[in-house]
């Protein structure tokens, strides 16, 4: 019988005949069957060996599975060292993990079956495994910058790409904690972020008048570990004002701004407001002068520390256009103080101090208490003026804080209002 006329069907039906009868014979007589098989299917013989020695026709075949190479114990450990470091993405967690390894060694009691494989673990390895856990993550983000209208022909735009390989240069901007009600005074985080070290300083104002915005600009020039050279804010009038423009020309501080309505224009500060204001005080109205100080201590202790020596960032080196797209290039992760260190503009002495400071923090209690901190700050929260509960049948959007769920905060009481779970309507950034 010709080969090319067996259909596979056919195939099929002879494998069903023969399978037991295979199963069952001699060694010469399986020879024979064999040679019979391979003369009808035009099998290879070795094919026809593994078709008459695999399952039974019909059967389920056995899955096929990869031997385990991450045991639970591993992911458990590196899923600890995910959230205690805020969640960051698969890259910058891989470049993370020896700075933080000598810590954790202590805290999770890792032995050598554990910490060998978890320093070998690929990034895309971390998000299949931390998937499950990264799916709740959510965020929500407004804007309430009022444009100022004073200096706007002396203080020059600045619309071409940052192309800077020294720090100082920085961009500055305003995160409003008003809630759902816009009026009145309340807390203000002025953020400020250097564009060649990804060095970030943050601290807390009530309100946004000049005074308070210059008072704490000079308070963030002094913790910089390199000289402030250049800001660059938006149009709002807390930045674009006479008292703000002679404090920079007094002190030789280049001062630009970006174009109205075009928040490419301050890309870094506006992605560092949300990874280092909202994700951790979220939606909610601050307002009291207790909630200011507690912010603002929060921003000038632990969490500066733990941010700038301990978190890796990704600088975008270079975009390349391949037909319709556009593809980014991206530095490797490094921290902000290992990028200050690589300058040759700061101080060996400065440098020493700060590779001191990393080497005597434990970035696990940094998190423990900057937790701690959040934990008593939500009770500071004004609960009149933040977003209201749902009053319709309709689904409400729930704001919630990622960044720090792995640690328990004390809920409100049944009834009562819960900062964290609170419902944004207004506009706030």
């Amino acid at each position: 019988m010709g080969t090319g006329i067996v259909s596979a069907r056919a195939k099929r039906e002879y494998v069903q005949a023969i399978y037991q009868r295979y199963r069952h014979a001699r060694r010469p007589a399986k020879r024979q069957i064999l040679d019979e098989f391979c003369a009808v299917t035009g099998y290879h013989r070795k094919a026809a060996i593994r078709v008459l020695n695999g399952p039974a026709p019909g059967a389920a075949r056995p899955a096929r599975r990869r031997p385990l190479r991450y045991p639970p114990a591993v992911i458990e450990a590196l899923r600890h060292i995910w959230a205690a470091a805020g969640y960051p993405w698969s890259v910058r967690l891989k470049a993370l993990l020896p700075l933080w390894l000598p810590w954790a060694r202590r805290r999770l009691r890792l032995r050598p079956r554990v910490e060998q494989p978890l320093m070998r673990i690929s990034p895309r390895q971390m998000d299949r495994r931390l998937a499950p856990y990264r799916r709740e993550l959510t965020k929500r983000l407004y804007g309430r910058t009022k444009p100022g209208r004073l200096l706007k022909h002396q203080i020059p735009l600045r619309t071409d790409r940052w192309d800077v390989t020294t720090p100082g240069f920085t961009e500055i901007d305003l995160v409003a904690h008003c809630g759902s009600w816009g009026d009145g005074e309340f807390v203000h985080s002025l953020n400020l972020t250097d564009i060649h070290t990804t060095w970030v300083e943050t601290a807390a104002v009530l309100g946004r008048g000049q005074a308070a915005v210059q008072a704490a600009l000079e308070e963030l020039r002094g913790a910089l570990p390199f000289r402030l050279c250049g800001i660059d804010s938006d149009n709002g009038s807390e930045f674009i004002n006479q008292h703000l423009w002679d404090y920079c020309q007094a002190r030789e501080i280049q001062f630009t701004r970006g174009r109205p309505y075009k928040k490419d224009d301050n890309a870094h500060i506006e992605q560092k407001n949300w990874t280092h204001v909202r994700k951790l005080l979220g939606y909610v109205r601050y307002d009291s002068p207790a909630a200011r100080d507690a912010i603002h201590a929060l921003y000038r202790q632990e969490l500066r520390l733990f941010q700038n020596l301990f978190l890796p960032s990704v600088k975008l080196v270079r975009k390349e256009r391949v037909g319709a797209r556009v593809r980014r290039r991206y530095d490797a992760p490094r921290t902000p103080l290992e990028r200050v260190l690589a300058s040759t503009t700061i101080e060996p002495a400065r440098a020493a101090e700060l590779r001191r400071l990393r080497d005597r923090l434990d970035p696990f209690a940094l998190a423990a208490t900057i937790e701690a901190k959040l934990g008593r700050l939500y009770t500071l929260a004004n609960p009149r003026h933040s977003p209201p509960a749902a009053t319709s049948g309709e689904p409400v959007p729930v704001v919630r804080r990622p960044v720090r769920k792995r640690l328990s905060i004390n809920p409100s009481p049944r009834g009562s209002w819960d900062p964290v779970r609170s419902v944004t309507s207004g506009r706030a950034r």
